[in-house]
């Protein structure tokens, strides 16, 4: 018995305990160990004169034995010689191909493997590991074997072909762990389809299958069909992923039926994207836009991310680190020989390759949906209306860290054109004395259009973007500035839409009424901070508008959000003093009706406030009001 070297027994039992996560990873590992055998055989072959592959096809085989308890990996690769064996088995953590690529470094050699630990993760499943290797150069086969405890032993075998084949002695059962589901052949086809889909090896195992027999030919009526048990050699995985492929020889069809099977969606994308690139950082990625959120993309329990291959071998179902959350609808895969992993290969190092991956893939995602929303308008406000939101969170988020990478995708509702814009389309058609990005906010398109601040622009020739989402106007806030102009709320009070002649009659007007505007904001008794007259309110009595940073929409959003502090918004009444009313409540001053002028005052500010949208603050007494003022 030899015994490990390395610190044998802590560092096997922190491999098997620690470093992988899943025990049915132990397949992919030895999966991509037979792979990179195999690498190996072939490039001897292409480099020496004196080996030669002589038609023989490199593959892996998968051999379950429910009897015996054993499942066998084998390959034709380049076998191993005693002292391969126990250079390679006998030190945990040393590498073989490692130190392959590192004698043949001037060539481009693709070998998964690194670390030398992934052997190891045979003894999560396997009771007994028993190793059987012929090399390619040399005579005679050995074998390795080990109960994972306190060693191994070395001794000459029987194997005709050069290659490994792997044995494992499974464990017996428990309550918790069913180590009899790596028999079974659907669930190794299963675990080669999700990890070892795309090695570019033939993986092979023998399948039990049933079919009808031959129908006899005197068969009656009520035949009943009799079924027979049959073997058949089955290739388990594809080899070549559809993302190596040339994108020429690829339809549009098959990206499609690649993404609705495996991501489970049931619609086709609304884009595919495709992206490579190569130099200090070299990775192949296809992506999908979907065509539709899923159900649950807005909720906690959503996770984002990549698929994430390592040459071929799935590293991670979900790596979020490839993608920022404005791009988290984002699906597909990237797949790189470049990127550091720890040495389960189940975790990746915190790097500047990884680091760099995302960076080249946000800007590449960007680009595309730009392409999109130039060249397939209405597929993109598609889009827009499916994952928007996610984007303006994206805009607002991490104090607008991502503003200017985000500002060009956003899309809002424009009052005067009464469809989507974009704020680049939206500044383009600007008149050349506009001042401000001007915006109404609130719960309801039409409503905002029909505000008096809204027609007041739109009367100007002016365009308001009418914003419907709670998130809008801390999203425009945040951006702050677009090619030079600010926003501005048409309920923020002076718009500086009046000219000289009209700013002067308003002071006037001002002036003249002081004492009747001041008599109605007594009366309000704190409600709102002023109370103004203008002649630009058209049909409208009264308008209700807010100075300072918090506006009329977010005292509403904020007031909702659990947990949050009543928010109040610095509020103006603002009367029109071209309508009707206003000559009502000039009289109630006049007679000095104070009583009368507070109920006006009060019906005013309360109309005020529905038509903004906003909810009043006694229903009952505005109920009672109407009545009074009704008989």
């Amino acid at each position: 018995m030899r015994k490990f070297k390395a610190e044998s027994q802590k560092l096997l039992d922190l491999m098997i305990h620690s470093v992988y996560t899943n025990k049915e990873i132990f397949l992919r590992e030895l999966i991509s160990n037979a792979s990179d055998a195999l690498d190996k055989r072939y490039y001897l072959s292409m480099s020496q004169e004196n080996i030669s592959l002589d038609g023989e096809e490199l593959a892996i085989r998968i051999t379950p034995n429910a009897a015996e308890r054993t499942l066998t990996i084998s390959d034709n690769g380049c076998g191993m010689s005693d002292k391969e064996l126990e250079s390679n088995l006998g030190v945990i953590a040393k590498s073989g191909s490692q130190d392959f690529k590192q004698v043949n470094v001037s060539e481009n050699i693709d070998i998964i493997g690194q670390f030398g630990v992934g052997f190891y993760s045979a003894f999560m499943v396997a009771e007994q590991v028993t190793v059987i290797s012929r090399p390619l150069q040399g005579e005679g086969a050995w074998q390795w074997q080990s109960n994972g405890a306190e060693g191994y032993t070395i001794t000459p075998a029987e194997k005709e072909q050069v290659g490994t084949d792997i044995i494992l002695k499974l464990r017996e059962d428990t309550e918790n762990d069913r180590y009899s589901e790596f028999l079974q052949e659907w669930r190794l086809a299963q675990l080669v389809k999700n990890y070892s889909d795309y090695i570019r090896y033939p993986i092979r195992m023998l399948r039990h299958k049933s079919r009808p027999k031959p129908r006899p030919e005197n068969a009656g009526e009520d035949y009943a069909p009799e079924f027979e048990t049959y073997t058949e050699e089955e290739i388990l995985n594809s080899m070549a992923p559809l993302w190596k492929r040339n994108q020429n020889e690829v339809s549009a069809e098959e990206y499609a039926d690649f993404y609705k099977n495996r991501f489970h969606d049931g619609n086709p994308p609304a884009k595919t994207i495709f992206s490579r690139a190569e130099g200090r950082v070299s990775y192949t990625a296809l992506l999908f836009v979907p065509g539709r959120a899923p159900w649950d993309y807005y909720s906690r329990d959503f996770q984002k991310g990549l698929a994430l291959y390592a040459s071929g071998v799935l590293i991670q179902e979900k790596c979020a680190d490839l993608l920022p959350d404005h791009f988290s609808f984002i699906r597909g895969v990237v797949d790189s020989e470049d990127v550091s992993l720890n040495l389960s290969r189940e975790m990746l190092q915190q790097d500047h390759q990884m680091k760099k991956i995302a960076a080249s893939l946000e800007k590449k995602i960007k680009s595309e949906l730009l392409t999109m929303l130039k060249n397939q308008r209405e597929d993109y406000e598609s889009f827009f209306q499916e994952f928007g939101r996610q984007l303006k969170f994206g805009a607002y988020s991490d104090f607008g860290a991502h503003r200017d990478m985000l500002a060009d995708l956003l899309l809002f509702w424009s009052g005067k054109e009464q469809k989507m814009l974009t704020l680049e389309e939206y500044a383009a058609a600007m008149p050349a004395e506009q001042k401000y990005i001007y915006y109404a906010a609130g719960d309801d398109v039409q409503r905002l259009a029909k505000l008096p601040a809204s027609q007041l622009v739109l009367n100007k020739g002016m365009d308001v973007l009418l914003c419907s989402e709670d998130v809008d106007e801390f999203v425009l806030q945040m951006v702050g500035v677009y090619q030079e102009k600010e926003f501005k709320n048409v309920n923020s009070g002076d718009l500086e839409l009046a000219n000289a002649e009209e700013k002067e009659a308003a002071a006037a007007l001002e002036e003249q009424n002081k004492d009747l505007l001041a008599a109605m904001e007594k009366a309000l008794d704190g409600k709102v901070t002023k109370v103004t007259a203008s002649t630009l309110l058209g049909d409208h009595a009264a308008s209700l508008s807010a100075q300072g940073p918090v506006s009329l929409e977010m005292e509403k959003v904020l007031s909702k959000m659990p947990g949050a502090e009543q928010v109040k918004s610095q509020q103006v009444l603002e009367l029109n003093a071209n309508h009707p009313v206003f000559a009502a409540l000039d009289r109630a001053w006049q007679d000095k009706d104070e009583d009368k002028l507070a109920r006006y005052a009060a019906l005013l500010y309360d109309q005020a406030r529905l038509v903004e949208g906003l909810p009043l603050e006694d229903p009952q007494a505005f109920a009672a009001l109407i009545c009074q003022l009704m008989q």
